[in-house]
Order: C-alpha cells, then structure tokens, then sequence
C-alpha cells in the first residue's frame, strides 16, 4: 500500500498545477500578525505556492517538504530556499535547514496538518517560532464547488466513488474544518484562533477541474491498485454538467484558517 508520505510524489506535476492559489490577503494578513518579517517557514510546502506568496511579505523564506518531487516543481523566488526535511526532523537537521531556536517569525502549513504526528511537530514549531511575537499558522481547502450540476456530482466522488481510497482519519479533520484539530497555541490577538472561515476563487477550465481530481491522495491509491476512479463514464457526467468544456467558470475554495503565537 502507498504510504502517506509517497501519496502526493507521483502526481507532483498535477498536483501543483491543480492547487489554488492561496488569497494574497490571508499571507499579507499573517505577515501581519508577526512583529518581525525576518525569516518565514512554510513546512510541507508541496510546490511552493504558499513560499512563493510570503517572500512578498519577508525577507527570507525557508520551504521544506519530505518530496524531491514536489520540490523540482516549485515556484522559485531569489528570498526563497528550497530543502527537503523529513517530516520529523532531528535538532541538527532542523537548526541547520530552517534555523536556530527562537529565529522564526512564522510557520505556515498548508493543506498538510492533518498528515502531521501533532505533537512531535508542535514541539518542532515551538522550538523555532520566536519568542515573544512568532506566529503558527496552518489552513486546509474543502472540495472545489462549481454550480448545484457540477457540485452534486463532486460530492459522489468525494463520498462514493473515491471514498473507499482516502484516509478516513484525515478526511475526518479536513470535513470538520479543523475543528477537532488539537492547536496548543495563544491567540494572537481577539479573533481567537479560530478556525477562521475564508472562501478563496479561481477561474478554471474544465480541464484544470479534472486535473484538480487527478490530483487528490485517494485517486492515486486507487491507481496504485490497478483502479482508474475517473472512468469516461464519470468524465462525461462530469463535462455534461460543466458545460462546454472549454468554457471557464469561477470555482470556490472553502478554506479553514488556524493561527496562534506562543508566550515568551
């Protein structure tokens, strides 16, 4: 069987094509929300796309992921260093990729907590985050939503067709918007730490739609077992309630913000 680490490698070229890009006012937001803009840690930074989004905002931005596949695809930026770093790095690996205790102003996670050993990396955060003022920050994206046609049929692939193949352990946090995520951190200021509930668009093709299926962790398992879950049958349901298939149309992201700091 796959494993969780090897679930997004194959797919990387997909994947990065098929992520949203994330609002320029949440990343703005959280650089905000630090009193220092030195130094940025985007973990499990997949294709970069949240990295590439906080060197407008920092000096200097460390991106890691545990994939050298996801990584030769990601956006490059002169502020940005790339690495790979496994997912729980020893003291030595961490203080010699991301940095020494107390020298980050803010870690991000997108789309990735739920794979996370929370503890262990929670300890991770807390050693790195600067102390007062640092800032953790980590969101998960539902299910792209179209129109009723489209989205009815997207809900059965979620639930029905592809079902079977995801974790269920970590669709269950996603589903919940990370609500019953442990997150052992302050609030940063009176909003709490949420989850704080932000829609995010995208214009998209029929293709970029399909792409975005493609990419997701269950259809791999379900490859990886000689199961192609996008059949024609499905596609052509699919292209029927899209419409003509090189029309684009504005697809929603719902997207679940946590954020916290840690007291000196």
């Amino acid at each position: 069987m796959t494993s969780r680490t090897e679930l997004f490698v194959k797919q990387a070229a997909a994947y990065a094509k098929a992520r949203p890009v994330y609002p320029g006012s949440l990343l703005k937001m959280l650089a905000a929300a630090t009193k220092q803009q030195d130094l940025a840690w985007d973990c499990a930074t997949g294709n970069g796309q949240a990295a590439s989004m906080l060197s407008e905002h920092f000096k200097s931005v460390v991106a890691t992921d545990i994939s050298d596949e996801q990584l030769a695809h990601a956006t490059l930026r002169p502020n940005v260093r790339y690495a790979r770093m496994s997912a729980t790095p020893t003291l030595e690996e961490l203080q010699r990729i991301v940095g020494p205790e107390g020298s980050v102003d803010l870690v991000t996670v997108a789309q990735a907590l739920h794979w996370f050993d929370l503890e262990k990396f929670y300890a991770v955060v807390k050693y790195v985050l600067r102390k007062p003022g640092g800032v953790f920050a980590a969101w998960c994206c539902g299910i792209p939503q179209v129109s009723p046609e489209v989205d009815m049929l997207g809900d059965r692939f979620y639930l029905v067709i592809s079902g079977p193949y995801w974790d269920k352990e970590v669709t269950a946090i996603i589903d919940a918007e990370y609500e019953t995520i442990p997150f052992p951190f302050e609030p940063v200021d009176e909003r709490g730490i949420g989850p704080h509930k932000i829609s995010m668009t995208k214009e998209w093709s029929f293709e970029d739609y399909m792409t975005f299926w493609r990419s997701c962790s269950a259809v791999q398992t379900a490859f990886d077992q000689g199961i192609d879950l996008l059949t024609d049958e499905v596609k052509d349901e699919f292209a029927e309630a899209w419409g003509p298939t090189d029309q684009m149309r504005t697809v929603t992201f719902p997207l679940a913000l946590l954020i916290g700091t840690i007291k000196s």
